[in-house]
This record gives structure tokens, sequence and C-alpha cells, in this order.
């Protein structure tokens, strides 16, 4: 496990300790305040020691002495709580403001990662990471470190104050801290591979939930609820294994084991002091060195039982630190801006995996405000090619300019400004319509609410109760899918894009809108680049342009017109087969 290797642990430490940083003086105040706490809470056992001595032992009755050592040491026991709980405070606030910023950085982190990254990813495994991860960060800050740094200043002080009454006891009572060593190392190495194991069943557990919820219709309707309810409870078992694992491990080596250690030496303390084989002591210290021993174990037995939670938290961290160390999107050089919208594509060969090409040496000139459209066979390329020109991939081989300007070399937030997309599976938040448009760009309520206009949207956005202030829920749980469409549509219009890229976006509205859409994209003529990767060739046919490709080359290039002309072609064939609306004609995308 990656969280057991010492170099992963030192990053996660490494990690905690930036983000804390900040607030280092919160933690210098709250370390300076546990000193101390810790140094009154040794004077107790002294006045004990000095109240047995001078006045218990030798019946002595010196009543302002005796009450004013009660009071001292009632006076010590409730500055040093108010000390903990003043750091306490304090140590809250520096773990909140800690596991604040590291959440934001993981997220904002996430947002900047290259397409590729997402290939691999599991939605539900990056949301445990930000979100469980980083609370599991949190419990190292204000459970264990407050608990192992008021056991070590209650230490600090207990061997202060021993060294003080009697160095030899003193070296008895310090065999503790060899004995919990020994314990500690125990511990870990038989419950570090499993605690690494739960933090990972229970990504896989968020993981499946999230796949399930998001796809419930699928399963019911496939009749694969079984299987999947099955899947999950094999998960879930192997977490409880895994946590069983943790739990023998606490239950033998934690509190047990540190109790026996306890008794043992309160044993051999009373026997060295009653045979005399330290030295003759006073029946005071003897108190205060007992007394001592139950404020050594303690602190030990708490230090102990968080070592599991700790154990959790560097785990936690570790994964929090290999995610930030995968290579995130490295920023772009401000050396250009898109202006009018000419795409120039020279020779491009790319494949997900290099050894294996989806395209293959493709070129095209698209005119500034021409209107393009590509077509092909499933598997065909086309969305692969439309992923390159939005820089979600670089190719392997050839050049994708804009303006004639590489498109590496474009400044980003320009760039995403005057590129609008339409996707086959619109996104919607769970905001209202408005925001949905705007998606946080600043847009006016006229441009937006002319965009839904152009967009053919306005008319059932009037029907909705609050109009564009209307809650469309999580997904846009109230629209239909043709209505998504069209608030996508709405979106990508809004920006009002010198490129304009659509990927299947008529292929859920009816014939009705989509001849709507279509004198909307008529609209923009020759004021804005159209690329449309489409199924259904009636949203193309007027295009200036149809690319067809063919396993990743382009087969056929030409106008509507052109291309039915070719004896025995491929968009011949695609085109006819829509208008018989042939079973076999597939739908979907490369």
């Amino acid at each position: 496990m990656a969280a057991r290797h010492p170099k992963a642990s030192g990053a996660a430490l490494r990690l905690l300790w930036r983000v804390a940083l900040p607030d280092r003086d919160d933690a210098i105040r709250a370390a300076i305040w546990l000193v101390i706490a810790g140094l009154l809470e040794a004077v107790g056992p002294i006045l004990g020691k000095r109240f047995i001595d001078d006045y218990l032992v030798p019946r002595i009755a010196d009543v302002p002495m005796i009450v004013a050592l009660i009071a001292g040491a009632f006076a010590c026991t409730a500055l040093a709580s108010v000390l903990r709980y003043r750091q306490l405070l304090r140590l809250a606030r520096l773990s909140t403001r800690s596991v604040q910023r590291l959440r934001e950085e993981v997220y904002g982190h996430v947002l900047r990662m290259p397409m590729r990254f997402f290939d691999r990813a599991i939605a539900g495994q990056l949301v445990s990471r930000i979100t469980n991860d980083t609370e599991a960060v949190k419990q190292l800050y204000t459970q264990v470190l407050f608990e192992i740094l008021v056991g070590l200043t209650v230490l600090f002080g207990v061997v202060v104050a021993m060294l003080w009454l009697d160095w030899r006891l003193m070296l008895i009572v310090l065999l503790l801290v060899p004995a919990t060593i020994a314990i500690v190392w125990g511990y870990e190495r038989l419950s570090a591979a499993a605690v690494a194991r739960t933090r990972e069943l229970r990504s896989d557990i968020n993981a499946q939930m999230a796949e399930a919820i998001a796809g419930m219709s699928v399963l019911q309707a496939a009749g694969a609820v079984a299987h999947f309810a099955d899947r999950f409870r094999r998960t879930n078992d192997a977490h409880y294994e895994a946590r069983g694992r943790i739990l023998r491990a606490n239950a033998w080596l934690l509190r047990p084991a540190l109790d026996l250690v306890n008794i043992l030496l309160i044993c051999v303390i009373v026997i060295a002091v009653g045979t005399q084989q330290v030295h003759v002591v006073e029946v005071g210290l003897l108190y205060a060195f007992i007394a001592y021993v139950a404020r050594v174990i303690e602190p030990l037995i708490q230090i102990t039982t968080q070592f599991a939670v700790l154990q959790q938290s560097i785990v936690a961290a570790a994964r929090v630190d290999v995610l930030l160390h995968e290579s995130a999107e490295a920023p772009w050089p401000d050396r250009g801006q898109l202006r009018s919208g000419r795409i120039d594509i020279d020779g491009v060969t790319f494949g997900y995996d290099a050894s294996a090409p989806v395209l293959h040496d493709v070129s095209l000139a698209i005119p500034a405000g021409g209107f393009v459209g590509i077509v092909g066979h499933t598997g065909s390329g086309k969305s692969t090619l439309l992923a390159l020109l939005l820089r979600f991939y670089a190719p392997q081989r050839g050049r994708i300019a804009y303006d004639g300007i590489p498109i590496g070399d474009l400044d980003e937030a320009h760039f995403r400004a005057q590129v609008g997309l339409v996707p086959q599976e619109p996104l919607l938040v769970a905001g209202t319509v408005r925001e949905n448009i705007d998606m946080g760009r600043g847009l006016p309520a006229e441009r937006i609410e002319a965009a839904a206009r152009a967009a053919h949207a306005a008319g059932f956005i009037g029907r909705l109760e609050r109009g564009f202030d209307t809650p469309l829920g999580e997904g846009g749980a109230r629209l239909s899918a043709g209505q998504k469409q069209l608030v996508a549509i709405a979106r990508a219009l809004a920006g009002q894009p010198a490129v304009l890229y659509l990927d299947e976006a008529t292929s859920r509205i009816d014939s009705e809108t989509e001849r709507a859409v279509q004198a909307a994209l008529a609209g923009l003529g020759g004021g804005t680049t159209i690329v449309a990767i489409a199924h259904r060739l009636s949203t193309i046919r007027a295009a200036d342009l149809i690319v067809v490709l063919n396993h990743g080359r382009i087969a056929e290039r030409g106008t509507h017109e052109e291309l039915m002309a070719l004896p025995d072609g491929i968009y011949q064939r695609l085109y006819l087969l829509q208008q018989y609306d042939e079973p076999e004609v597939e739908r979907g995308e490369g």
C-alpha cells in the first residue's frame, strides 16, 4: 500500500504541514499553553506529597497551610483546564481552515486536470478524495493532534516533576516509554495494510453508489438490480473484514496491553520501595510516584488509542497528495488570441494509445464564418477530432491552428470565451434557468434572454412558474431531454462565440424544433464559424462543406449535392438509410 511506504507517509505529513502553515501562530500559542498546562498538572502530586509528609503523617494540624495546599492544587487544575480549552478552540480553528484550504486546492486541481485523466478516473472515487479523505485529515487536527499534544505535554510536566523528586524512581517509571513504542510498532505492523485497504474500499463503495444512482433507470430496465446489489454487498463485506482486522488489533495491542504494563510497573515500584532496593523513601514520595505512574500511563493510552485514527489520517492525506501530484493542465502562454475563427488542421494523427491511432493524417481548412458538417459511422473518429479542436488532447503528429496561431499558443481564458460547445449530453447544474445559461460568466439579462430566443427555448421557459429564475433541480430534472438541449444551445449562443461546435446537438429534439435551431444557426452565418458533428444529416444539409470520416481518415468531402452525386458514396448510403429509417442505422458517436 502506498500509505505504508515511508516516502508516501513523509509526503502526507509534508502536505499536512503545508496546509496548516498559514495558521502557525495559532499552533505556536496552543503549544505554549499546552506546556504550561502540563507543568501545572504535574504540580498536584507534589502538593499532595507535601501534605502527606509534612502534615498528615506527623499529624500536624496547620489549617491555613493545608487549605493553601488544597487551594493551590485546585487552582493549578482549574488553570490547566482553562488553557486546554483555549488550546482546543485554536486547534479547531486551525483544522477547519486547513481542511478548507486543502479541499479547495484539491477541487481546483481536479478542475484543471486534462481530459486524459478523466478517461480513467472514477467519479465516485474522486468525490471520496475531495470529501471523505479531506474530512479524515480534519480528524488529525481536531482529535489526534489534540490528544497527542496533550499527552506529550503531560508527560513533559510529569518527567520534570519526577526528576526533581527522585531521578531513580523516575527511571523505573520511564520504562513505560519503550514498552509503549514496542506496542505501537506491533500495532502498525498488524493494522497498516488493513487501514489503507479500508480507505480504498470506502472509495469503491462511494463509486458504486454514484454509478448506480446515475444509471438507475438503465439498471431497473435491464433487470440488473440484483447483480449490482450483489456487487455492492461483496465490496461492503470486504470493507467490513478490513475494519474487523483493525478492531482486533486495537483490542489486543492498545488499551489492554498498556493497562497490563501499568499494573506491572506499579508492582515494581511498590516492591522496590518496600524492600528498600532503591532507597528509603517517604510515604508522600511513594504517593506522588504512584500518582505519576497513572498520569504517565493515561497519556500513553490516549496517544496509542489515537494511533488508529492517525494511521487513517495519514493514509487519507497520502491519497490526497497522490491526486495533487497528478499532472494538471499546464498554463497556456499568452501569445495570441482567436479573432475571426479560421481553423487549419494539418496532417493530424492521434490515438488515446499512441500505438493505436484513431485519426490518421487528417487535414482540413475551415474558413472563418464557414459552416462545416462532420459525419461518419460510429467509431470513425468524429468525437476524437472534436476533442482535439477543443484542446482536450494534443495530437501526436500534425498541427491545429486558429487564425494561423497554434492552438497551444492561444490564451486559455480568451480561447474558452470565444469557443462554444453544445454537447450531445447537455450538462445542467442544480440552479435556475438563468444560471444554467450564464454559467458564471456574469452575462447581462438581455443577452441571456436573447440567446434563449435564438435557441427557441424562450417559449417553454416562459411557461415555467418563475421563468428564467425557475430552479431546475439536479441535472435539470424538471426539463425534458429536448428542453435540456435547447438550454445548452442557448448557453453556447449567449457567449457570442467566434467558433461554435455542435456534437449531435439536435439528437434529442423533434423535427420542428430542429428546423428552428437550423434557422438560428443560419442567422449566425458569416459571423460565427460552425462545426457540427451530426448523426441526423438533415442538421448539416445546408453546410458549406460536409466531411465524411471513415476509420479515422477523410473519405469524402463536398456539399450535400456533391456527395449525393458520388456513386455508392458513404454519405449517400447514410443519407438514404436515414430517409428510409432502416433499423441498422446506428445512433451514437465514434
